[in-house]
């Protein structure tokens, strides 16, 4: 496409309009494949988006890169035409695949959460519940030992532990399946993010007065829970996030992370004003009935995208000291290319939608 319009300029339009046509075309472009990353997370639409604008960007300010080009393969003016629609159909076609690609894996991501979901019988009843969300990815290892050292009661509150098996491929599910927690399973994997929406999703349809979220590694302070879920059982908080930069850290992450932590923390705070130290814990506890204002979208990298929500939705939000401890077994989850990227793309993303 850049090829064939860059020789467009040997037609009967002026340079002028041809440049702006093609910068036009060019915004259009990042435009639409930014609206698809925002609203989707399609990172292959916005990656084939960027490349196309960029060409035409510099197809509209420097022809004379292209026009060397064509000289050089002696391509002539009457197969312009042609080349020209080729061309255009084919990146129309492309990028129409890539739209129908995520859809459909969206779609796919949804059936499967309300498949799970419909598992999800817990006896309704008139007393006031703590729901204890764990997302878990093969922790059979220490799945078991985090619900069995879970409370029966906090203040009245009774706790209801949810662990939500994203697809483990281990005995997760059997293992839990023999304690007093609920668990549902996900027929494929779909990242932390996927296993919080679909536990938030089965607590707020059984009356949940407040939603906790904890890992399934061991690594979250159990003996701490009353304190992260008192400032909203005191109402003084609908959103409260441990931390373990004010508390103690434990889990001996590598300089490399800790660094990392610190640095995604600090833009966080810059863009919503606010004053957290840590991020990325996910030991949280959130009012159950202001889980409906979160707009969540994120399925990897859920921890920025939650603490961004609440604050642009007016959760009154507080921070306390935890300890994070060493996983128990195992190992982490996390991916370790790319992870940086993910957290600045979700930062980014989730503040300006």
């Amino acid at each position: 496409m850049v090829l064939s319009l860059t020789i467009l300029q040997t037609t009967g339009l002026d340079s002028p309009t041809l440049t702006a046509l093609v910068l036009i075309i060019a915004l259009v472009t990042f435009l639409w494949g930014f609206e698809r990353y925002r609203t989707s997370f399609s990172r292959a639409e916005f990656g084939v988006a960027i490349l196309l604008s960029l060409g035409m960007f510099i197809l509209a300010l420097f022809p004379n890169v292209f026009s060397r080009i064509g000289l050089l393969l002696h391509i002539q003016r009457r197969p312009l035409a042609i080349a020209l629609v080729v061309n255009v159909a084919l990146i129309a076609l492309v990028l129409y695949l890539f739209a129908r690609t995520r859809s459909n894996q969206l779609q796919l991501a949804d059936l499967a959460r309300s498949l799970t979901i419909d598992q999800a019988k817990i006896n309704a009843g008139d007393e006031r519940r703590i729901f204890v969300v764990i997302p878990a990815y093969n922790e059979a290892g220490s799945i078991r030992g985090v619900v069995s050292s879970l409370p029966e009661s906090i203040r009245g509150y009774t706790i209801e532990p949810l662990v939500v098996s994203d697809g483990s491929t281990d005995d997760t599910y059997d293992q839990t399946d023999s304690t007093d927690a609920f668990v549902v399973e996900h027929p494929i994997n779909q990242g932390q993010g996927g296993a919080l929406k679909t536990g938030f999703e089965i607590a707020r349809q059984n009356g949940a007065d407040v939603v906790v979220t904890m890992d399934a590694d061991g690594q979250h302070p159990v003996d701490q829970l009353e304190d992260l879920v008192a400032p909203i059982l005191e109402d003084r908080a609908d959103y409260v996030v441990g931390s373990r930069y004010i508390g103690s850290d434990q889990s001996e992450n590598g300089i490399a992370r800790q660094s990392g932590i610190k640095v995604f923390t600090a833009l966080i705070n810059a863009i919503t004003k606010m004053e957290v130290t840590d991020c990325t814990n996910g030991f949280r506890a959130i009012r159950g009935p202001m889980i409906d204002k979160l707009h969540l979208t994120e399925m990897r990298f859920s921890a920025p995208e939650l603490l961004i929500e609440a604050r642009k939705n007016g959760l009154r939000i507080e921070e306390i000291p935890v300890t994070i401890a060493r996983r128990e077994t195992g190992q982490t989850k996390k991916p370790k290319l790319g992870y940086a990227v993910g957290l600045i793309r979700t930062i980014v993303v989730t503040w300006i939608r």
